[in-house]
């Protein structure tokens, strides 16, 4: 039902976008805001319905409602939205691991080694 939905409002998308582009403009758009323009187009006389007009309006309402119908149906759906919501699986058994044996014998340390004695001896000048 939801890929019925999602692939109705796909192809619903597609004619509203091809009716609006269709359209022809209704006027000098921006450019005519600076007159007596803007009050012809508000109080104007109506304009005729065409038959691109009526699809622009009916694709649009399809296109709200399945939008709303796909919301709704997402929103209710089986899955968890939460990991808090969802049942968290039971942590796998740990196996102890065996410590290291300590050695009978202790280690032997060595004695560092020695440290060069400073000699008499003054560096050569720099030239």
């Amino acid at each position: 039902m939801f890929n019925v939905l999602l692939i109705l409002l796909t192809l619903d998308a597609l004619i509203l976008t091809t009716a609006v582009l269709l359209q022809a403009g209704q006027g000098g758009g921006l450019a005519s805001l600076g007159g007596g323009a803007v009050t012809e187009q508000f109080m104007g006389g109506r304009q005729a319905t065409t038959l691109l007009t009526k699809i622009t309006w009916w694709c649009a309402g399809i296109f709200l409602f399945v939008s709303l119908v796909l919301a709704v149906i997402s929103a209710h759906s089986a899955a968890p939205r939460s990991v808090l919501e969802g049942g968290a699986p039971a942590p796998a058994p740990v196996q102890p691991t065996p410590l290291p044996l300590p050695a009978t014998d202790a280690p032997q340390k060595t004695p560092p080694p020695p440290r060069p004695q400073p000699s008499n001896q003054s560096p050569p000048p720099h030239r």
